[in-house]
């Protein structure tokens, strides 16, 4: 890069721990400050600061490698968690429920469902553990693409490199809390949102795909295989059923059923809950309306994301026309930046990928704290803890987590691994007790501990017994063997008190098995409950393809398939019209209800 490359970013890097540091004071009036702002920051500002939190440099190396190697169709193995699937799902009905319980973190809503006695207990410090755990997961994730990207731009070692961007955002991060976190991700944000445009503009004007090039693949010995294909083939939407890859990728080859696997998996993701960084924002949103309306702002930002990716691995392909073939589809984005991003816009877009790298790195480390801070420390070791000592807490936690992160980075050898395990090893232990403690009024507190117990532990053998296992593998035989665990464990263990299943359904409103909780309800709370449900349904039906019709139809633009964007527009222009009938006009409704609710509870608020 040049000087003045050089000089934006540094002068981007000392503005950003300036904002961070500016809001030191809020953050320190106590953890709900720290961890939540409040419940008091706006939901335009924490739908930003999803967005920049999700756009991760290493997830967008694995988007651009998979995009550069099997062509648009690479979109549909991202729907495995890189296209966040699960906002769709916060949007309709995810994101209120979590917002009724007003608690901090998914640990504490453990307590909320099933009781502040044993199997209560029991069930947020497996939480906890297991939440900080992924957490720690997640920096490593982080460490390794953030390093790869800053060692190839800035040609020094890749752990260096990524030594230099944690220690970075951990300055504002750990001073700051969640106020700092989004503040400084909005910041983020607009350079992001800049860079993004910059791309996309400049490949619609001066870059096109051929009609026959090569890519490359990587062969899993170190090697990697350049194959021919065509732009007719590269730009084709329609996903094939099966689809010929060598090497690393040919775990893709049943490319119609990993698809279905993959919808699957995100969308009990989505019914999950989730937790870390995403469910934070909700469990910060001001009402439930709020909590809708942030969703949606996350999905249309998120929808950039992808002509971004597109943009970058068609001007790799044009790079390896000119030059040599990339070999290494995960170094598709530093190449671009570094051979074909003229001098000066080459500084804007590498400090945009930082801010990205920070946003999320920060949102990971202050939600992974939180369960440290609120869930072990001050709920099991000292209840009695003022403020001071709990917001002392949360930094020296936020502290270790990013050092146990870093040090774990040497467990891993490519991006692709690190991801592939956290979403469906990993990712399906936690996932499953996630899921079935909302629709299932026998699932109790011993099942949920019980079930992430055996999750972790099958992950782990999973990944010494069988690092090679494919991932629709990893999935089904961690996802299987945790679901069993969790019926086993439930059924031999004594059911939840039914006054807490009672308070936890009417003010939650889940809908699924339900029927004997149902039975102590008011027949008017009831009537409500079920044409709730019954919208809530319907709408997640038409959001769900309104999400992946939304993020194909911005990508397509930069293929210049101009029929399959016609298609597209048309075709989310109809969901969006249903949307609004069956989601967006009820969040008055909504609105009504969350203020009832809150005010109905509030002597419970110290819960």
């Amino acid at each position: 890069m040049a000087t003045i490359d050089y000089v934006i970013v540094v002068v981007y890097l000392a503005a950003l721990i300036g904002v961070g540091m500016y809001l030191q004071y809020w953050a320190s009036q106590g953890i709900d400050s720290y961890f939540l702002g409040d419940n008091d920051i706006p939901w335009w500002a924490l739908g930003a600061s999803g967005m920049a939190s999700n756009l991760d440099v290493s997830g967008t190396m694995i988007i651009a490698a998979l995009i550069y190697a099997l062509g648009v169709q690479g979109f549909y193995i991202e729907i495995r968690g890189g296209v966040v699937l699960l906002l769709a799902f916060f949007m309709i009905f995810m994101g209120k429920w979590n917002r009724r319980a007003r608690v901090m973190t998914l640990a504490e809503w453990m307590e909320y469902r099933f009781g502040t006695g044993r199997q209560g207990q029991a069930a947020r410090i497996f939480a906890a553990v297991a939440n900080l755990a992924f957490a720690i997961a997640t920096v490593t994730y982080f460490a390794q693409g953030g390093g790869i990207f800053l060692g190839e731009i800035l040609g020094m070692d890749a752990d260096l490199a990524a030594v230099l961007m944690i220690l970075i955002a951990s300055t504002y991060t750990i001073a700051s809390g969640l106020y700092g976190v989004v503040y400084t991700d909005v910041f983020q944000g607009f350079l992001i949102f800049g860079a993004i445009l910059y791309v996309i503009y400049l490949v619609l004007g001066h870059y096109a795909l051929p009609p026959e090039f090569a890519v490359s693949v990587p062969m899993g010995d170190g090697s990697f295989q350049q194959i021919e294909t065509t732009r007719q083939a590269w730009t084709d939407v329609v996903p094939d059923w099966r689809k010929e890859i060598p090497g690393k990728y040919g775990q893709y080859s049943l490319f119609g059923l990993g698809i279905l696997v993959y919808l699957f998996r995100s969308c009990i993701d989505g019914m999950s809950g989730t937790g870390g960084y995403i469910i934070q924002r909700f469990y910060a949103a001001k009402d439930e309306r709020e909590a809708g309306l942030l969703s949606m702002f996350w999905i249309v930002l998120m929808s950039l994301r992808w002509p971004f990716v597109a943009c970058i691995a068609i001007m790799g392909i044009n790079y390896g026309i000119t030059n040599e073939v990339i070999a290494n589809p995960e170094k598709v984005l530093p190449v671009v930046i570094l051979e074909q991003m003229p001098v000066g816009l080459k500084g804007l877009l590498v400090a945009g990928l930082i801010a990205a790298a920070m946003s999320t790195f920060d949102s990971v480390v202050n939600a992974g704290a939180a369960y440290w801070t609120r869930d072990i420390y001050q709920r099991f070791l000292n209840p009695d803890a003022d403020e001071r000592t709990l917001v002392w807490h949360s930094r020296l936690s936020s502290a270790a987590v990013v050092v146990i992160g870093m040090i774990s980075t040497y467990a891993f050898t490519t991006l692709n691994d690190v991801w592939s395990w956290l979403t469906l090893s990993l990712g399906a232990g936690l996932l499953i007790p996630q899921v079935i403690r909302w629709y299932w009024w026998r699932f109790n507190g011993y099942g949920y501990a019980g079930g992430v117990a055996v999750g972790m532990v099958l992950a782990v053998i999973q990944r010494i017994v069988a690092p090679e296992l494919a991932e629709m593998g990893q999935f089904l035989a961690v996802g299987s063997g945790t679901f069993v665990a969790c019926i086993v464990i439930t059924y031999a263990t004594t059911p939840t008190d039914p006054d807490v299943l009672r308070t936890f359904y009417k003010e939650t409103k889940p809908f699924g098995l339900w029927d004997p909780v149902r039975e102590r309800v008011d027949a008017i709370d009831l009537d409500a409950i079920r044409a709730e449900n019954r919208r809530d349904i319907l709408a997640i039906c038409i959001a769900v393809p309104w999400q992946l019709v939304l993020f194909l139809t911005t990508m397509m633009v930069v293929t210049r398939r101009w029929m399959s964007v016609t298609v597209l527009a048309s075709i989310l222009g109809v969901l969006s019209v249903l949307l609004y009938f069956t989601w967006y006009r009820h969040l008055a409704v909504s609105a009504e209800t969350s203020a009832k609710v809150e005010a109905e509870t509030a002597d419970l608020s110290g819960r």
